[in-house]
């Protein structure tokens, strides 16, 4: 059986394809950042002091959400951030309420406000009494702010960022 040219093409397209698919993606084999609750922060903390790393975040954020899909998918970010910190993803607007280190934190600017900031967003993200995403807070082992970042941080300038 001789094939005609156009079918030899058509397998060597899908032999190429094949291949292609077959073959392992750096990508693929990244872990993602395993960001914790602030309540397994607490118990993280109690186990195993740490330098946190917190990303404060709000749904309608662009910035924000191009740093989850530009710079929090950057294998050298995702490797530092889970050898070295607790990493903690918090919505600034949440309206769930948050225990650590015993004391409660809650939104009460639910229905209050138009853009309403949790205690927690307000507590360790504001500058001068405003809180504006993304926001990007470094502590150290004891909880102490080392460094705040207010802006989108590129994979590069997060990295020095995180290398303090």
């Amino acid at each position: 059986m001789i094939l005609k040219p156009y079918k030899v093409a058509i397998w060597g397209i899908f032999a190429s394809c094949a291949l292609l698919y077959s073959l392992p993606s750096s990508a693929q084999n990244v872990l993602p950042v395993r960001w914790l609750s602030f309540e397994e922060l607490e118990t993280a903390l109690k186990k195993e002091p740490k330098p946190v790393f917190i990303d404060f975040y709000t749904d309608w954020c662009t910035y924000c959400r191009k740093m989850d899909k530009v710079v929090f998918t950057k294998p050298e970010v995702i490797d530092l951030l889970n050898k070295e910190y607790y990493a903690v993803r918090f919505d600034a607007e949440t309206d769930l309420e948050v225990t650590f280190e015993g004391q409660i934190f809650k939104n009460e600017e639910i229905g209050k406000s138009r853009i309403p900031i949790h205690q927690l967003a307000r507590l360790l993200a504001s500058r001068n009494g405003t809180f504006a995403p993304p926001t990007m807070v470094i502590l150290d082992e004891e909880f102490n702010v080392t460094a705040r970042y207010f802006e989108y941080m590129s994979s590069k300038r997060m990295l020095r960022a995180l290398a303090l």
